[in-house]
C-alpha cells in the first residue's frame, strides 16, 4: 500500500497542473481573485456614486426650491432640456438622460392645504447608477424643511417633533461581540470556498489515478503485480486524500496569513480584532474536520475515476458532482439551521456549520463528537465501497 502511495505521489508531484490546483490556487490565486473582485466592485460603486447624472425636470416652476437645489449640485447633476410630451422611456434607453423628474401642479402649496405630494421619478433601476438614492437625498432635504416649517406653524418644539414623527422607538442592544457579528456574516462563505478548493485539489489526481491509468494502459501492469488489490486501492486513495488535505491545509493557512497581512498592512481595526480573536486551536480544528471530508471526496472521486472509460469521461462525472458538494453548504447558510439537534449528524452540512461556529467563537465542542463520528463513519463506508468497486472486473474493464 505504501509503495503504491509513494509511486503515485511522486508522479503527482511531477505534474505541474496538480501542483497548481494544490498550491498556487488556494495560496496565491484565491486571494488575488477575491481581492481583485473586491477592488473592482468597490471601484464600480465609487464611480457610480461620483458620476454626474443627466436629468430632465418637468414642472420646475411648481418646485423652484428643488429645481435650484438640483442646479446647484453641479458635481452630481446636469440639467438637460426635456419636454413633457417626449417619451421619457426612450430618452433614458438612448442615454440622453439618466432620469426624468416630474413635479405635479400645486407642489409648492402649503402642506396643510395640499397634503402629501408625490413626485414621479422615471429611471432605469436595473443599471448600477444609484439614481433613486441620489435623487432621494435631495428630496429628503426638501421634505425635512417642509416638516420644520409645518411644525413651526403649529408651535411644536424639537422634542415634540421627534415624538410625533416616531412615537415609539425600538432601541437595539446587540449583545454579540464583533467576532460573533462578523463571523455570522462571513462564516457561511468560508466553508463554501474551502470545500470547493479541497474538491478541486482532489479531482485532478483522482481522474489521473483511475481513468488516466486506463488510457495509458498501465492499469493492467499494476493489477498483475504481487500486491493485493485492496492495497492498490488504499494507496491510490491516500494519494488523492493527501492532495485534497494539502489543499485544505494551504487554504486554511492562506486564510490566516492573508487575514493577518491585510489587517496589519491596511491598519483595519476590526480586521485586526477579528483575526486576533480566532486562536490557533480554532484553525487546527477547522483543518482536522476537513480530513474526513477530504476522505469522502477522495473515495467518491476514485470510484468515479475507476468507473470511467477515459480521463474526459471522468472529468464530466466529477464536474456534475460539484452540485452535490454545494447543496449541503447552502443548507448550512439557511436561517434557523444550527448545530443543535440532528444537524450535527448531517454529513458536510455539520462541518460547514461547525466552521461557521468556530469563526464566530460560539462553538459547542461537544458537538465535535457527532461531527467527527458521522463524517468518519460515512468516509469509512465509502472507502469500503471503493475497495469493492475496484474488485469488479466489469467496472475496471468497461
Amino acid at each position: 500500500m505504501w509503495q503504491i502511495f509513494n509511486k503515485e505521489l511522486k508522479e503527482l508531484l511531477r505534474d505541474k497542473k496538480t501542483l497548481f490546483f494544490m498550491i498556487a490556487l488556494p495560496l496565491l490565486l484565491f486571494p488575488l481573485i477575491f481581492g481583485g473582485v473586491a477592488f473592482i466592485s468597490g471601484q464600480a460603486i465609487k464611480d457610480a456614486q461620483n458620476k454626474v447624472l443627466k436629468y430632465g425636470l418637468i414642472g420646475a416652476e411648481h418646485a423652484p426650491q428643488l429645481a435650484s437645489a438640483l442646479l446647484a449640485a453641479t458635481d452630481k447633476f446636469e440639467l438637460v432640456e426635456v419636454e413633457a410630451e417626449q417619451d421619457f422611456k426612450q430618452l433614458i434607453k438612448d442615454q440622453v438622460v439618466d432620469f426624468v423628474l416630474v413635479v405635479p401642479q400645486g407642489f409648492d402649496s402649503d402642506l396643510f392645504t395640499a397634503g402629501q405630494q408625490k413626485l414621479q421619478l422615471h429611471l432605469n433601476d436595473a443599471s448600477l447608477n444609484m439614481v433613486y438614492n441620489r435623487v432621494n437625498d435631495e428630496v429628503e432635504k426638501l421634505s425635512k424643511q417642509r416638516q420644520q416649517k409645518a411644525f413651526g406653524q403649529l408651535g411644536v418644539n424639537e422634542e415634540q417633533q421627534a415624538a410625533l414623527l416616531e412615537p415609539i422607538l425600538l432601541e437595539k442592544n446587540n449583545i454579540a461581540d464583533k467576532r460573533e457579528d462578523w463571523g455570522e456574516k462571513i462564516g457561511g462563505i468560508v466553508p463554501y470556498l474551502v470545500f470547493i478548493l479541497c474538491f478541486q485539489g482532489a479531482m485532478y489526481p483522482a481522474s489521473d489515478l483511475g481513468a488516466g491509468e486506463k488510457e495509458r494502459g498501465t492499469l493492467e501492469t499494476l493489477l498483475i503485480s504481487p500486491i493485493d488489490r485492496y492495497k492498490i486501492v488504499l494507496g491510490k486513495f491516500l494519494t488523492i486524500a493527501f492532495a485534497g488535505a494539502t489543499s485544505a491545509l494551504i487554504t486554511v493557512a492562506s486564510m490566516a496569513i492573508w487575514g493577518i497581512i491585510l489587517s496589519q498592512g491596511m491598519a483595519i481595526e476590526f480586521v485586526v480584532e477579528f483575526m486576533s480573536a480566532i486562536n490557533m486551536l480554532d484553525f487546527i480544528l477547522m483543518f482536522l474536520m476537513l480530513i474526513p471530508v477530504v476522505a469522502i471526496f477522495a473515495s467518491v472521486l476514485l470510484c468515479l475515476s475507476i468507473y470511467a472509460r477515459s480521463f474526459k469521461e471522468a472529468q464530466s462525472y466529477m464536474g456534475a458532482l460539484i452540485l452535490f458538494v454545494i447543496m449541503p453548504i447552502v443548507l448550512a447558510m439557511l436561517p434557523g439551521v444550527t448545530l443543535d439537534g440532528g444537524w450535527a449528524w448531517v454529513p458536510l452540512t455539520n462541518v460547514a456549520l461547525a466552521m461557521k461556529e468556530l469563526i464566530k467563537g460560539t462553538m459547542d465542542y461537544f458537538a465535535l463528537i457527532a461531527i467527527f463520528g458521522s463524517t468518519a463513519l460515512i468516509a469509512g463506508a465509502l472507502i469500503g465501497f471503493c475497495v469493492y468497486w475496484f474488485n469488479q472486473e466489469k467496472v475496471l474493464f468497461r
